[in-house]
């Protein structure tokens, strides 16, 4: 099984020009600690944490990467029965609606906050609620002098609410999926290693660690890989983690995404259909390679 989930592992991580060989030679094994933590509680409330606000986007909005992943994340857990919820900023919180909405995970809360505001009360509902496992998925996270930045080295923390520390507060275990080194959970990862090979990793390169690191070349693709090693460890949960597993339906959130959240492309910067400047026949292309990746081999 471990064999089976690593080979997933390695169909995410295919670096698409961010210099992200030498992480993804870091954070190896990061896919298997993290379902293993997911599978070795009976029926785990998972808390999702995403939202990129892309402020010199056309119109400014959410990035396409990060909420999409977090919608077929809600969609496969609702489907197994387990609890959920997720937060984000207020200024992403239309895009992950429409996301979740449109995956059939309408049921799914958002707790959103704003850049100016603490996270207080929303670590103890959180806590009421009896989180116990969170993920973050493309989450831009503080680097080594406080502020959030995205791939251009540009400061956008008046646009992130702090929810590094909602990351970090809780009694619960923590799971980050990133591409780029500055969101949360790649300070797992030296950060001298990010800014010898991350293109300006040594200003971006976010220092809020993870128990367990995702990296792949889109953080897309790293909610695929948690779909498909989960269903795995956990065929009790496996039909209805698969589910999650469909083009159609991340074609369906993805461009609900940009009709209607708004979101934008982060790489474009445009309102577009695509995600990381990659269209959605390159990344469906993954999730038939991580579905392949996890059939055992005669």
């Amino acid at each position: 099984m471990r064999a089976l989930v690593d080979r997933i592992e390695g169909a995410i991580q295919r670096d698409v020009g961010r210099g992200m060989d030498a992480v993804f030679r870091a954070a190896r094994g990061g896919l298997y600690g993290a379902v293993h933590a997911l599978a070795d509680v009976r029926a785990p409330r998972i808390g999702l944490i995403t939202g990129f606000f892309v402020p010199g986007g056309d119109p400014p909005a959410a990035e396409t990467d990060g909420p999409a992943g977090a919608a077929l994340l809600a969609f496969g857990f609702l489907g197994a029965g387990l609890g959920c919820r997720l937060a984000t900023d207020s200024l992403c919180a239309s895009a992950c609606r429409v996301a979740l909405d449109r995956a059939g995970a309408a049921l799914v809360p958002i707790d959103q906050v704003a850049p100016d505001e603490d996270v207080d009360a929303v670590v103890d509902r959180w806590r009421a609620e009896g989180i116990d496992r969170v993920i973050a998925i493309e989450r831009c996270g503080p680097s080594g002098d406080g502020r959030a930045r995205n791939m251009r080295g540009a400061d956008i923390s008046a646009h992130a609410a702090p929810l590094d520390r909602l990351f970090s507060a809780g009694p619960w275990r923590t799971i980050a999926i990133g591409d780029g080194g500055n969101e949360i959970g790649m300070g797992c990862v030296p950060r001298a290693l990010i800014a010898a090979h991350v293109p300006l990793g040594e200003l971006n390169g976010c220092v809020v660690p993870a128990d367990f690191l995702i990296a792949a070349g889109v953080s897309h693709w790293g909610a695929y890989a948690v779909l498909a090693a989960l269903a795995l460890l956990r065929p009790d949960w496996a039909a209805a983690l698969r589910a999650g597993l469909d083009p159609g339906l991340d074609r369906a959130v993805v461009e609900a995404m940009v009709r209607h959240g708004p979101a934008v492309d982060g790489v474009t910067l445009r309102r577009e259909h695509t995600i990381d400047a990659l269209a959605l026949e390159v990344h469906h292309a993954v999730m038939e390679n991580v579905l392949a990746a996890g059939q055992s081999v005669p």
